[in-house]
């Protein structure tokens, strides 16, 4: 099952639910849940799951989702009445990549000790100790806080670097989307495709600047896969300039693809108990291993980037822009 968040031709809003087997998939809009949101806290509230409350609420107007796509009225696929109470993070170097960028990766970290770099003694750890036996806890991966609701775009809309940026770069991944129950445990509604936006010029500077090139929008959707994520994620990363394609290559994902599991990022994620506050919703992207500025593109405003998998159904496409550049002054109390 597939999710997405709509504005009706009314304006309302709207939860598409898309079911059935690939090839004959239908989509229709849930009765009774105007939001992704509402309809995770009603399947925690039952003691159910999401499926077990859409199956139950009965299928709505049948809706096409390519169309909604394109006529602007698909939104993230999860937000929260007050944006401050969703938060942004992410993972890193949690991705083996390509075949051939495996292998030299692992020969890399065969090298001495004394010759690794930080970021790659952290990735020899992540594939020595990210994926423990059931029930242990692994290495924990790198971490960084991107922002809270504010910064989440929505698919089509443009992805807004700073005047003072050196570089807006996409990184095409995976995020888990999770709610934290009344009672302070976290759920996970599910997965969606993401842009985790960075600035790479920045960060190739220093390392230490890397929480500076996150403070960054970030884009998730169009679509939520509700149930297990594929262990084998396999999409493209395209860069259009002026509608031709400037980059195109694979990105993959998954568990057979990745130094940590799952469970391992989630636990080292949510042991803090203030990201177990009742009512939060996290979206909290699980890293790459492709990047257009490894490739040697610079991006330009009006650049479009496009992430798809077959797994997440429509493709999620957002522009580059800049902001005008703005004085910040701090005045005295």
């Amino acid at each position: 099952m597939r999710l997405i968040q709509i504005l009706t031709e009314g304006g309302e809003r709207a939860v598409v639910a898309t079911t059935g087997p690939a090839g004959a998939e239908s989509s229709a809009i849930v009765p009774g849940h105007r939001t992704v949101y509402d309809l995770a806290r009603a399947a925690i509230a039952a003691r159910s799951s999401i499926e077990a409350v859409v199956e139950a609420a009965g299928k709505g107007e049948s809706v096409d989702r390519a169309a909604l796509l394109a006529s602007g009225r698909v939104l993230a696929p999860i937000d929260h009445p007050d944006p401050a109470h969703l938060l942004i993070t992410g993972t890193g170097l949690t991705h083996l990549g390509s075949a051939s960028a495996r292998d030299a990766m692992h020969k890399t970290v065969a090298a001495a000790e004394e010759t690794l770099t930080d970021s790659m003694k952290m990735f020899r750890m992540g594939i020595e100790g990210g994926k423990p036996a059931a029930g242990k806890v692994g290495v924990q991966p790198e971490w960084f806080y991107k922002g809270d609701g504010a910064l989440l775009v929505g698919p089509g809309q443009p992805l807004t670097a700073p005047s003072f940026a050196q570089d807006g770069g996409e990184e095409p991944e995976v995020a888990g989307i999770y709610i934290i129950a009344d009672d302070g445990r976290p759920f996970r509604i599910g997965f969606a495709l993401a842009n985790e936006f960075s600035d790479h010029v920045m960060e190739r500077v220093n390392y230490l600047y890397l929480a500076h090139s996150k403070l960054r929008p970030c884009s998730v959707g169009p679509e939520l896969l509700v149930g297990a994520l594929p262990d084998d994620v396999r999409g493209r990363s395209r860069i259009l300039r002026d509608d031709k394609v400037i980059f195109d290559e694979p990105f993959l994902s998954g568990e057979a693809n990745m130094s940590h599991t799952l469970a391992n990022l989630e636990h080292h994620h949510f042991k803090y108990d203030f990201f177990r506050r009742p009512g939060q919703v996290h979206v909290h992207t699980y890293g790459t291993a492709t990047l257009s500025v490894a490739f040697g593109i610079r991006t330009e405003p009006g650049d479009v980037f496009e992430i798809e998998s077959e797994a997440f159904g429509l493709p999620l496409r957002n522009a580059l822009a800049y902001a005008p550049e703005e004085s910040v002054t701090v005045t005295a109390l």
